[in-house]
């Protein structure tokens, strides 16, 4: 019987405090139609109900324990990544990648991420888990200096690919390849996958990637969907997923943060 594969260290936790949760207010929301009065109401709520509440990212708890703010190395990695308030805002969706990292980082196969924009969650994920000294190779395919559909992200300009290249200068374990996808894959692919990020904001561009890379993905493998749980314009995402999935005899599994998440078999 071969010794079992060793498993890469993860950042410590420390022992936990029973004094009241964390609370975390970054009130940039979506999908608000008065945004002035929204906020009036809102700040009268928050003192309303138990502490451990979080209200960003279009979502609004109590009584949580709000474990990204308890975690120091997520904190750090976090924190240091912000480039604008969407990035803030997000976090219970970082924390999301960065402990569904800590599971794939002890399997087979590479990170990939699809929808790269500024880098900033591969390099939240890869701060995490040793920054410079990330065990894995991670790829990321965007098309970084234009959105395909014309309406660019914040940042997002000219030159983006080569100030994210910038941003991975340290990072040797980082490949970026510019172009659309699914087309791009030709200018590499990993063979195994044990990561899997995409947020490309469209239906078909999503499905195109899940049929190039599903099968590469090993057994244990996550795939993080961003987009899969919100509703609105992205709605047609969660359609066209749930029959591909359908279709394999899986089912996405929908977090609060309106992401999905899946472990292959």
């Amino acid at each position: 019987m071969s010794p079992p594969k060793p498993t890469v260290p993860l950042p410590k936790i420390p022992p936990l405090s029973m004094e009241r949760g964390i609370d975390f207010v970054s009130p940039v929301s979506w999908g608000v139609g008065d945004p002035a009065r929204f906020s009036a109401l809102m700040k009268e709520v928050l003192p309303l109900v138990a502490h451990g509440f979080h209200f960003a990212d279009n979502l609004f708890t109590w009584g949580r324990n709000n474990s990204a703010m308890e975690d120091p190395a997520f904190n750090v990695a976090w924190r240091s990544n912000i480039q604008n308030k969407a990035d803030q805002a997000i976090v219970w969706r970082r924390y999301i990648l960065a402990t569904s990292a800590c599971h794939c980082v002890q399997l087979d196969g590479d990170f990939v991420e699809c929808g790269v924009n500024a880098g900033t969650g591969i390099k939240t994920v890869m701060d995490y888990l040793g920054g410079t000294s990330f065990p894995k190779t991670f790829w990321g395919y965007d098309t970084f200096d234009y959105h395909p559909t014309g309406r660019n992200m914040e940042g997002q300009s000219e030159g983006q690919f080569d100030r994210v290249t910038q941003r991975f200068a340290d990072y040797p374990q980082v490949r970026l390849i510019k172009g659309m996808l699914p087309a791009s894959f030709a200018d590499g692919t990993p063979e195994q996958v044990a990561f899997l990020h995409i947020d490309l904001n469209n239906a078909e561009g999503e499905i195109a990637c899940l049929e190039q890379l599903f099968d590469r993905v090993v057994p244990g493998g996550m795939i993080i969907l961003d987009d899969y749980e919100w509703g609105g314009k992205y709605r047609a995402q969660k359609q066209a997923e749930d029959l591909w999935f359908q279709e394999r005899d899986y089912r996405v599994i929908p977090l609060p943060t309106g992401q999905g998440m899946l472990v292959k078999r």
